[in-house]
Parts: C-alpha cells; sequence; structure tokens
C-alpha cells in the first residue's frame, strides 16, 4: 500500500497546509523538531539542484535523520529499470524519498509504487516544496490576510502553478502577468479559481496595480535550452526593474526561488535592493522542508 505523499499541492488541503505553516513556524522559532530512528531519505535527482539538494540534506540532519543522494544518470533507472520497480527497491531501504524529476507522471508512478513517502522536489508541471516556503516567507512577512501577489514572466512554468494553487487556497489575490503568446495551465488555473482569486494580463503596469508581492522566475528552464533565443525574445519587456517595482504598492517585496540571470528576468538593483526577501525566501526553504519530512513522516 502507497505511503501518503506530496506529489503536488492537490495532495494536500487547506488543513495540511496550515499544519505545515504551523510546524515550520515552530521549527523557526527554535523549537527542536527531531524524528525517532535516525530515519533516512533519499534524493533521486534527474535535474541538477543547488538548493533543493543542500536545502533537503540539512533538513533532515537538523531533524535526527540521514540522506543519500541519487544521481539518476548513474542508477539503473539509467539503463532501462522502471520507475515502478526503483520505487519498490528504495522503499525497502529508506523511510522517504524526495525526487526532482522532468516528468511529473515519474512522481506519480513513484509514489503510487513506493511503500514511504515521495516528495516532489520538484517536476516540469509543479513545484510544491517551493510553492510552500514562498507562502510561509509571504505570510511571516507581510500576512496572508489581504496580501496580493503577482507573478511576472513564464505564467505557464511549474513554479507558477504551484504557486497559485497555494495562494487561492489560503485566500490569496493572485495577478499572472505575460505576453500573451504564454497561457497559464488551464487545469491549474480552473483549480485556483475555485479557491480564489486569480486574474491574467499582458499589461505589467495594469498586472502590478495594489501589488504585495512581486515574483518571477527564470524564463527559460531546465530542459529549454535550445529554445533560449526564442524564449528571451518573447519575454522582451517582463524584466523586474525598479520602474516594474513602482507600478507595485511602494511597500511591495520582491521575490524570487532562484537561481536568478540578473539583467534577463530581474535587474541587479531590484534582487539586491531594499525590497528583496530573497534570501529569506532562500532560508525558509529549508525550515519549510523540515515542516513537510516531520508531517510526512510522523502523521498517522
Amino acid at each position: 500500500m502507497a505511503a501518503r505523499s506530496l506529489t503536488g499541492i492537490n495532495d494536500l488541503s487547506k488543513s495540511d497546509i496550515e499544519k505545515i505553516l504551523g510546524i515550520a513556524e515552530l521549527i523557526d522559532k527554535g523549537k527542536s523538531y527531531r524524528l525517532r530512528g535516525s530515519p533516512l531519505l533519499a534524493l533521486l535527482f534527474e535535474k541538477q539542484s543547488t538548493r533543493t539538494r543542500t536545502s533537503f540534506q540539512a533538513a533532515m540532519h537538523r531533524l535526527g535523520g540521514t540522506s543519500i543522494y541519487l544521481d539518476s544518470t548513474t542508477t539503473q533507472i539509467s539503463r532501462g529499470e522502471t520507475i515502478e520497480d526503483t520505487a519498490k527497491v528504495l522503499g525497502l531501504y529508506t523511510d522517504a524519498i524526495a525526487a526532482r524529476m522532468f516528468s511529473h507522471e515519474d512522481i506519480v508512478k513513484l509514489a503510487r509504487s513506493a511503500s514511504v513517502p515521495v516528495i516532489n522536489a520538484l517536476t516540469d508541471l509543479e513545484h510544491p516544496c517551493q510553492a510552500l516556503s514562498d507562502i510561509y516567507t509571504i505570510k511571516k512577512i507581510k500576512g496572508l490576510i489581504g496580501t496580493k501577489v503577482a507573478y511576472v514572466g513564464d505564467i505557464a512554468a511549474n513554479t507558477a502553478n504551484s504557486l497559485m494553487l497555494v495562494c487561492a487556497e489560503l485566500g490569496l489575490d493572485v495577478h499572472l502577468i505575460g505576453p500573451s503568446t504564454v497561457k497559464p495551465n488551464k487545469e491549474y488555473l480552473g483549480r485556483a479559481r475555485k479557491h480564489g482569486s486569480v486574474e491574467v494580463f499582458n499589461d505589467i503596469e495594469k498586472g502590478l496595480g495594489g501589488v504585495d508581492v512581486v515574483y518571477t522566475d527564470v524564463f527559460v528552464s531546465m530542459g529549454e535550452d535550445a529554445e533560449r533565443k526564442k524564449r528571451l525574445k518573447e519575454f522582451e519587456g517582463y524584466e523586474v526593474n525598479m520602474k516594474v517595482m513602482s507600478y507595485a504598492n511602494t511597500d511591495a517585496v520582491f521575490m524570487h526561488c532562484l537561481p536568478a540571470h540578473r539583467g534577463v528576468e530581474v535587474s541587479a538593483d531590484v534582487i539586491d535592493g531594499r525590497q528583496s526577501i530573497v534570501w529569506e525566501q532562500a532560508r525558509n526553504k529549508m525550515i519549510v522542508e523540515q515542516a513537510i519530512l516531520a508531517w510526512l513522516l510522523t502523521s498517522p
């Protein structure tokens, strides 16, 4: 029987999200969470990573567990072993699996076949741990009541999908701002709109009106390098610079899940400026991942 997993934001109820954020808040305030039996976390990664790999390893260590890193290119997956067989084997050796993969369906297969919790550490469709870290950061710095969040740039990206879902679930208004050639994922937009207000804009000035949080991410994601020139041309005019920030509320903050390309999706004076909270955001990723692991590994 498959264990409870986090393959996407839709796996979580509003109550689940609030429980995870509550655990994160306690950890952030210094409460020590230690898991019994020194649990082992398998990190199965198809994609490169700095923050996700390090934050998960640090999170498990701080919970009293250990982790093992598996580059999928050096596993039997690269030689044709199925995701299902890999999941069954890893479930015999470890207590949880965090997987960073290209195909979202592979995460779903992993979770269905594993006997231990599986955590989506990023797929092409979702980035739920990042979104939970982001909403925790927003709650901590701006509060959730009446807060309006704008996502600027690639509004069809995995980060946008997960962020709009978690924001809408908790009652935050969301503005998706991008070129007319890029459409948000219809399924995720429909899901989000069942819970809250999500508007789509092409005009960046209009879209940022009354906004409290300005969020962007890379314009060219991993696996899209062949289309780099085309995509950069598509997103001309959507760089978040000081002029763009002036369209939002005067006390608006800037967020980016990193890695950032200064001079492409964000200017250096914004990401390194007084409105930027990206380093607090990055720090909170480890705290929220501790909370996710604690919640999954102690839930009945």
